[in-house]
């Protein structure tokens, strides 16, 4: 028996992924968490062997979910999300998820990335394979990703949204982060890439093929 906990705060989204869920004898929903804290109190507590993981969770981060609990129990993620973007799936799976699912993926794919990543295997929805799976792994084993690899996990994704139009208040609201630490991200990551205004960011992201030109 596969024992999981789901966590998600949305409760029309974690119903429906409780229904798939219950479809499989050998899956067994023991936990239910609408925030990132209580998530890790549960997985802390009942130990399961699959966190399932939304990333834009309130009170703490999914990326944060996931970094408290790596080499902290043996429960394996499965980051369920809308986001498609290279960056979040990099960084999550660089921060210790061993699973990446979409959330308009059929039921049958959530499924089998639970089984999977039980096994102790990757798994990565099929229309994220490719140039992303392939930009994880080189990341995960050390290879260069591009310029911006001096940059914290934090200050890459303040770099994506910021780069995709978002203000700070935006992401600020997105990271659950002040838009003051928003700021200091942004800051930093201009400081240490040489850029000056929102121009060369968004061209320095479209160069590195961080976001679509």
């Amino acid at each position: 028996m596969i024992t999981i906990i789901l966590a998600e705060d949305h409760q029309m989204v974690r119903e429906g992924l409780k229904r798939i869920l219950a479809t499989e004898s050998d899956l067994e929903l023991v936990g239910e968490a609408g925030d990132g804290l209580h998530a890790v109190e549960l997985v802390e507590k009942l130990k399961p062997a699959i966190l399932l993981l939304d990333l834009m969770i309130p009170r703490l981060h999914g990326l944060e979910v996931i970094r408290r609990l790596r080499g902290q129990t043996e429960t394996r993620i499965v980051v369920v999300s809308m986001h498609a973007d290279e960056p979040y799936v990099i960084e999550s799976l660089k921060s210790g998820a061993s699973g990446y699912v979409l959330k308009d993926s059929p039921p049958s794919e959530l499924i089998e990335a639970t089984r999977t990543v039980a096994k102790g295997n990757l798994f990565i929805s099929p229309g994220l394979r490719g140039c992303a799976l392939t930009a994880s792994l080189r990341t995960m084993s050390g290879g260069p990703l591009h310029d911006s690899d001096n940059l914290t996990n934090r200050e890459r994704l303040v770099l994506q949204m910021a780069a995709e139009g978002n203000s700070s208040t935006m992401i600020a609201g997105k990271l659950f982060l002040s838009p003051r630490t928003v700021e200091s991200h942004r800051g930093s990551l201009m400081k240490k890439l040489g850029l000056r205004t929102q121009t060369d960011l968004v061209r320095y992201a479209i160069r590195k093929k961080i976001i679509d030109p």
